[in-house]
C-alpha cells in the first residue's frame, strides 16, 4: 500500500470477503499542493454518481457542530498574544464501525501499473469529503473537551469547544502564561483522545519556546522571529502577519476577460469573511449588478458607461495590499479592560446595504473605542 495513505486508516479485503457484503467502491485522485513539492493527498471523492446515485446522498449529516468561521476569527482577536494550530488528519483519527467498513472500498493499482489487477481496500477511518465526517469529527472533539472536564481549566475546555473550525484552532489570550498553559493542557487533553495538535504558531515568542519545536509549523521551525523575519500564515483563510501582528491582503490581480464572467470571478476572488474591505467590494458588486439588471449575457463585454468604472474599480484593487488591520482589538498601550459595549450602525439603499460594528472598551482612567 502506498505511503500516501496511513498505515491503519485501510486494510485489504480479503478474497473471501470481496463478494460477499454489501459495498460501495468510491473514486479516488490524487492532488499536488504548489507549496509542498514531493507530497500528494489521496482525495475520495464521496459526490461521484453510480446509477445516478452518490456515496454522500445516502449518509446522513447529522447536527451542524462546526463552529462558526466569523466567530472563530473574532475570538482570535480579543487578546494580545495569539495561537494558531491544527489537529493532524483530523477526520482520519475516527474510526468508522467495522460493519460499515466495506461501504468506503476502493481498488488500488500498485506502483501505478493500471495494467495489472488492482487490489481491494476498504477505508476504515472517516474520509474527507464524506458528508457524514464533520459530524462525525466535531462531535468525537467534543467528546473528549466533555472527558477532560474535572482534570482540566475551563479555558483549555473551552478552547477545544468553540475556537476550532473543523481541525484548524485559533485563540487569543491576555498574557503569555496563559498560552504557555493553554498549550500544554490542551495538547494534554488531546493527546489523551489519541488526537495530536501541532503546526503551532504564535505572536509571542515565548510561547513557543514552550512548545517542542518539531510541534510547530514549519515556517516557526525554519525561522527566528526574534530576528524579526517577516512570516505571513493563513488564520482560516484570512492574511496574518505574525511579526507585525496585522490582517492584511494578498492581491493578485489575474487578466480575465472584461465581461460579466470576468467581472465576478474577479470580484469573488476577494477573500473577507471580517468585512474589512467591504466598502471597496460593494463597489465592483455594483458594477456586476447593472450587468445583470442590463441583462448582458456572461460573455459579453462590458458597455461603454461602465468600462470607465471597472477599470478604475481594477486599479484601486491593487491598494488592497496596502490595507493593514491590528489583530488584536484592544492597543498594546491600552490598560485593562473594565467593560466592553457593542454599537451597531446599519444602512440600505436600492443598490445595496452595509452594517458596522464597535466595540467601545473601557478602563478604570479612560476609554477608547476600536471598531
Amino acid at each position: 500500500m502506498s505511503e500516501t495513505i496511513a498505515r491503519g486508516d485501510a486494510e485489504t479485503v480479503p478474497e473471501d470477503e470481496i463478494d460477499r457484503a454489501v459495498a460501495w467502491y468510491i473514486l479516488h485522485h490524487g492532488v499536488y499542493h504548489p507549496q509542498k513539492p514531493g507530497k500528494i493527498r489521496v482525495v475520495f471523492d464521496c459526490s461521484a454518481k453510480f446509477q445516478g446515485m452518490s456515496f454522500n446522498d445516502y449518509l446522513l449529516t447529522g447536527p451542524d457542530l462546526t463552529n462558526t468561521l466569523v466567530g472563530v476569527l473574532c475570538q482570535f482577536r480579543k487578546g494580545p498574544v495569539a495561537v494558531m494550530c491544527d489537529i493532524e488528519r483530523m477526520f482520519h483519527q475516527f474510526h468508522v464501525r467495522a460493519e460499515d467498513q466495506d461501504y468506503l472500498r476502493f481498488l488500488w493499482w500498485d506502483n501505478g501499473d493500471f495494467l495489472s489487477q488492482p487490489s481491494v481496500y476498504r477505508m476504515r477511518v472517516h474520509l474527507f469529503g464524506a458528508a457524514s465526517s464533520p459530524g462525525c469529527a466535531n462531535y468525537g472533539l467534543r467528546h473528549i473537551a466533555a472527558q477532560g472536564q474535572s482534570h482540566f481549566k475551563e479555558a483549555t475546555i473551552r478552547f477545544i469547544e468553540r475556537n476550532f473550525y473543523v481541525d484548524d484552532g485559533l485563540t487569543s489570550v491576555s498574557t503569555k502564561d496563559e498560552a504557555i498553559q493553554l498549550v500544554s493542557e490542551a495538547r494534554e487533553l488531546c493527546s489523551a483522545g489519541k488526537l495530536r495538535i501541532h503546526k503551532f504558531i504564535s505572536n509571542c515568542q515565548e510561547v513557543l519556546a514552550s512548545i517542542p519545536k518539531g510541534e510547530c509549523a514549519e515556517t516557526v521551525q525554519n525561522q527566528d522571529l526574534a530576528l524579526g523575519e517577516v512570516q505571513i500564515k493563513r488564520a482560516l483563510g484570512v492574511k496574518w502577519c505574525v511579526s507585525s501582528d496585522q490582517f492584511g491582503f494578498r492581491v493578485v490581480v489575474n487578466e480575465r476577460p472584461l465581461s460579466r464572467r470576468g467581472v465576478l470571478s474577479t470580484v469573488a476572488s476577494i477573500y473577507d469573511p471580517l468585512g474589512f474591505v467591504a466598502p471597496f467590494i460593494l463597489i465592483g458588486k455594483q458594477i456586476l449588478q447593472q450587468m445583470c439588471k442590463d441583462k448582458i449575457g456572461w460573455d459579453e463585454p462590458l458597455s461603454d458607461d461602465l468600462r470607465p468604472k471597472w477599470d478604475s474599480w481594477l486599479l484601486d484593487l491593487q491598494n488592497l495590499a496596502e490595507v493593514k488591520i491590528q489583530r488584536c482589538y484592544i492597543p498594546a498601550s491600552f490598560k485593562e479592560v473594565q467593560e466592553y459595549k457593542l454599537h451597531h450602525f446599519s444602512d440600505a439603499s436600492v443598490t445595496g446595504y452595509g452594517q458596522c460594528t464597535c466595540l467601545p472598551a473601557f478602563s478604570s482612567s479612560c476609554c477608547c473605542s476600536n471598531k
